[in-house]
């Protein structure tokens, strides 16, 4: 009798993402967003009470409202230590006000790396190695911009972009459809073709074809400020460095901790 043995499996093919893991607090509930028409409600917006560093109080809130409230998105990086040329990027969604004299709303889109309780601190080489799972997390300013400027005391650059209301509004649907996507099919993160920056371009370009070329200012998120700036990507007067300067909001954010008026104060 002739046994064939089975040949193994491909590592590839053992290995898939999954949205059911034991996760950190902050990353184990995914937002969704149900879209009809201009109407927009976006379940289980995050909205953390940070206390310390690694330390807060996890929170989340739904957020319904008109699409067409859309009228700007700003670009935001954090940069990772010493290393200039890493950094994070998200995106905040400006929606205009409902009452007279009331403020402007913000909703910040963070793409991320989705971390397990058991896993240590961020590994970049890991991540080239689908070692980790993408989440879209929809957050408050008040939670992720806090956290950065405030609770750890970094850098954190705000930039107004030069996208008209209607591409601003294109982008969000779109980036709010990934994340119902990645609710029902997720994917790996990876450092180079899957990160918070590659995913920010692929919605801009979907919107706006070829808008924004590939280059090392993709790869390298830290330097997609200034890549951002020589496209025409934002908005500011000077030289980059002159806007970026004006661009940090650490000492505004923390000089407007507390207040109910924490968005409009950073941007002043």
């Amino acid at each position: 009798m002739n046994l064939k043995k089975t040949p193994p499996l491909d590592l590839a093919d053992r290995i898939q993402p999954s949205n059911f893991r034991d996760w950190v607090p902050d990353q184990a509930v995914l937002a969704t967003a149900d879209i009809r028409g201009d109407r927009v409600t976006v379940k289980n917006v995050r909205y953390c009470k940070h206390l310390a560093p690694g330390e807060y109080v996890p929170d989340y809130y739904d957020k319904s409202f008109n699409l067409r409230r859309v009228q700007a998105v700003d670009f935001i990086t954090m940069p990772f230590g010493p290393v200039p040329s890493l950094a994070h990027t998200l995106v905040s969604f400006e929606l205009a006000p409902e009452a007279p004299m009331a403020e402007p709303e913000h909703l910040v889109i963070s793409v991320e790396v989705r971390k397990e309780k058991d896993e240590p601190a961020y590994n970049p080489v890991l991540s080239a190695m689908r070692q980790y799972e993408l989440i879209y997390v929809v957050t408050d300013e008040r939670d992720i911009l806090r956290r950065q400027a405030v609770i750890n005391n970094q850098d954190t650059y705000l930039y107004r972009t030069t996208a008209p209301p209607e591409a601003a509004q294109e982008m969000l649907v779109s980036m709010l459809r990934r994340a119902n996507e990645l609710a029902q099919q997720p994917q790996f993160y990876d450092l180079f073709t899957n990160n918070c920056t590659t995913n920010i371009v692929e919605h801009v370009n979907l919107i706006r074809p070829n808008r924004v070329v590939y280059d090392i200012g993709v790869l390298l998120p830290g330097l997609s400020d200034r890549k951002a700036y020589a496209e025409g990507l934002i908005v500011g007067e000077g030289d980059f460095e002159q806007v970026k300067a004006r661009a940090n909001i650490r000492q505004r954010a923390q000089l407007a901790d507390g207040s109910a008026d924490f968005s409009s104060a950073i941007r002043r």
